[in-house]
């Protein structure tokens, strides 16, 4: 196997294919990143058993071949190269001998036999959507992915297609983030899906922010993502994903907007007084105009007032404070609306007006009488 390329080039495909290489594994080759060389092209691959991602780069390919390497290793190699062409060559022995400019290794690779198969996913359904889209509906949804076990289906992000377009919902018992976008064209009408919260993490540090499409095929057991040259597959998660749609409480008497980065400010300061030990959930005060924040913990007091638009009929109702921050740190919107109804109902916080591309709810906390 013999090939030269560029290191930058050699490096970005390294870095993005090492996402889903195991830290530790009783088997060496999961460690490693699978090299392909084949057609004039390089793919490196990386795969745990539960995320495969594989990467394409152009390569002059004097000699086709397939060996797998210590992703650390390789990796810390080539990144301290210099910025120049990197000549690759591996013999019968397995000895890999790597230069560029003045620098030179010798390391030792492993047989590709020892790599598992990437899973194939069959065609059942398939969707596409810009980069920049799908980035920002896993960055404004994935926070509220859980993380508890005894509810694997929830440890992922539900996708919905249908003629209102993508809909990605998480929820986690606390809170629930939904974003929708519409869709300019449906293949095979409409299909939904649960990805694991870990592989779209990964889908949305690959994507970029400009309009080439991410084509999303859905198998039988597994989900493709493809990304430009670079394809993410990972395993469905089964099971029966919260009904959302019932779940979520619109008749609220209580309507009030907040100028989010205001609200965000406030909740920050009297957030102060709480930490992982003294925790104290945040009592909110709404009134006309006005919503008063307060906590208090061993710490001390504190207190803020945050102007808003309407009428809050004197409600008090308390918050995990990063919950409700989360909700308005990733709000896509300079203002929102809070929808309240009683003390120990949901707040909803949608869109002011115009178009619902996406809501946000949070269970309260219980408030003990002062």
């Amino acid at each position: 196997m013999k090939f030269s390329c560029e290191k930058i080039v050699l490096q970005n495909a390294i870095n993005t294919a090492s996402r889903a290489v195991s830290t530790k594994s009783s088997i060496p080759a999961l460690e490693g990143l699978l090299l392909l060389c084949q057609n004039g092209t390089l793919t490196v691959s990386g795969y745990n058993m539960q995320i495969g991602i594989r990467t394409r780069i152009e390569a002059d390919v004097a000699e086709e071949g397939e060996i797998v390497l210590n992703a650390r290793l390789f990796g810390d190699i080539i990144r301290r190269l210099p910025d120049d062409t990197v000549s690759f060559r591996c013999d019968e022995k397995m000895t890999v001998h790597l230069c560029c400019g003045d620098a030179d290794f010798d390391i030792m690779a492993l047989s590709a036999a020892d790599f598992p198969e990437l899973p194939e996913v069959e065609e059942k359904y398939s969707v596409s959507l810009p980069e920049k889209t799908l980035k920002a509906m896993i960055q404004q949804t994935s926070f509220a992915v859980s993380t508890n076990e005894s509810r694997p289906v929830h440890m992922g992000s539900l996708f919905e297609i249908g003629d209102e377009g993508l809909t990605v919902v998480s929820v986690d018992g606390f809170r629930l983030a939904l974003r929708r976008e519409p869709l300019e064209r449906i293949a095979g009408g409409a299909f939904s899906f649960v990805a694991p919260g870990t592989a779209l993490n990964e889908v949305e540090k690959i994507c970029e922010d400009i309009e080439e499409l991410v084509h999303i095929t859905l198998g039988e057991r597994h989900i493709l993502f493809e990304v430009g040259n670079t394809e993410l597959i990972c395993r469905r998660l089964e099971g029966d994903f919260l009904d959302y749609k019932n779940a979520i409480p619109r008749r609220n008497p209580i309507g009030v907007v907040v100028e989010t980065k205001a609200m965000l400010e406030s909740l920050e300061r009297v957030s102060v007084v709480i930490s992982e030990k003294l925790k104290s959930p945040v009592r909110c005060l709404f009134e006309e105009d006005r919503v008063t924040l307060s906590a208090k913990t061993a710490n001390g007091d504190a207190r803020d007032v945050c102007r808003i638009a309407g009428d809050g009929g004197a409600l008090e109702i308390g918050f995990n404070n990063r919950y409700l921050m989360d909700a308005l740190r990733y709000a896509p919107a300079d203002a929102v609306k809070i929808e309240l109804n009683t003390s120990i109902s949901p707040a909803i916080l949608v869109p002011v007006d115009g178009e619902e591309h996406f809501l946000y709810m949070v269970l309260p906390v219980r408030l003990k009488a002062q």
